[in-house]
């Protein structure tokens, strides 16, 4: 139960923070913000409540490089937004770059668990 509310506090704090950041210094630099990793934050740490030593390590390790391929989804999906939403409108932008980041998202998850 600790793992769940320390992941809400920090999601939800991100979200926050990103708000007010984008309200009071500029849209720009609140999308920086909004791509704080909380959600992986959170999952470190609460990663330490379940392992330690060696698979501790390993663990983070392991979450560490799906962190990174997130990320770079993430990327890609931002990119698909910006240029979708110009294209066809923030409700139809936005629907298809997240529906985008799903289905590569999960061929990825598929593809890894046999490469």
């Amino acid at each position: 139960m600790l793992g769940i509310v320390l992941r809400f506090l920090l999601g939800g704090g991100a979200v926050v923070a990103s708000t007010i950041v984008s309200r009071k210094i500029g849209s720009k630099i609140g999308g920086i913000f909004a791509a704080f990793p909380a959600v992986f934050l959170a999952a470190l740490l609460t990663l330490r409540l379940d392992a330690k030593g060696n698979e501790l390590v390993e663990k983070s390790i392991v979450l560490s490089q799906g962190a990174v391929v997130g990320m770079i989804i993430n990327i890609m999906c931002a990119i698909a937004v910006v240029y979708l939403c110009a294209k066809q409108g923030w409700k139809r932008g936005l629907t298809q770059s997240l529906a985008g980041w799903f289905l590569v998202s999960m061929v990825y998850a598929f593809l890894s668990k046999y490469f």
